[in-house]
């Protein structure tokens, strides 16, 4: 599997190559600055991006748009984007074009190998993986909407564990109950935001994170 990574802190860009490498990808080309992101996207056509949102020359947000205009270029393009910070504007802009492939991971979550390969390989599958700690925010910004507001206990816990891309058996896995159970939470949770319910693990996360982010 083939990725491009971007990230100006030479330490963490070798870093970040090494894992890979020792996984199985194949690190295709590392970049360090926001003007050369887009080139290296376009002229490798990676299986997946992992890019850094902050990079030279003014350490704003030009991975992000790096990610945003290769997904204009090349529609589709897996990306994982790697942030210091919570950054919920950042999460919605990922989200605008409503398709999965992408991901927003805070840079503590790669110091857990595991934890970082297994979000490396659900982006490239085109899946989609948010940061705990995002959709954590995303929904204590929204405790006083209303239809959030008619959510019970667990259902706010299953819509957490959706946002972070979780299947139906790996949240019935986490909170120690039946598939039988997670399935009726969810239908539950689109009933009360007012979404038909789908049985597409991507279509689903990215509804409720465009609702939590409406």
């Amino acid at each position: 599997m083939r990725v491009v990574i971007a990230e100006d802190l030479a330490l963490l860009r070798d870093g970040l190559t090494r894992i890979l490498d020792a996984y199985g990808f194949q690190v295709v080309e590392a970049v360090a600055d926001g003007p050369s992101v887009l080139p290296a996207l376009t002229r490798h056509r990676p299986d997946v991006a992992v890019l850094d949102v902050r990079l030279p020359p003014t350490f704003t947000d030009e991975g992000l748009q790096a990610a945003l205009a290769a997904r204009t270029q090349l529609p589709g393009l897996p990306i994982l984007v790697l942030s210091q910070h919570v950054e919920q504007l950042y999460a919605r802009e990922l989200l605008a074009d409503r398709r999965g492939g992408v991901g927003y991971l805070l840079k503590d979550r790669v110091s857990n190998v595991g934890q970082f390969i297994d979000a490396v390989r659900r982006v490239a599958d085109g899946g989609m993986v948010m940061d705990p700690e995002v959709v954590s925010q995303l929904l204590a910004r929204n405790t006083g909407a209303q239809r959030l507001g008619e959510l019970t206990a667990r259902e706010r816990e299953v819509l957490g564990l959706m946002a972070e891309g979780r299947s139906n058996a790996a949240i019935a896995g986490r909170l120690f109950v039946t598939d039988k159970a997670v399935s009726k939470h969810i239908n539950n949770i689109f009933s009360k935001l007012g979404m038909p319910p789908s049985d597409d693990d991507n279509r689903r996360v990215l509804a409720v994170l465009a609702y939590l982010n409406g």
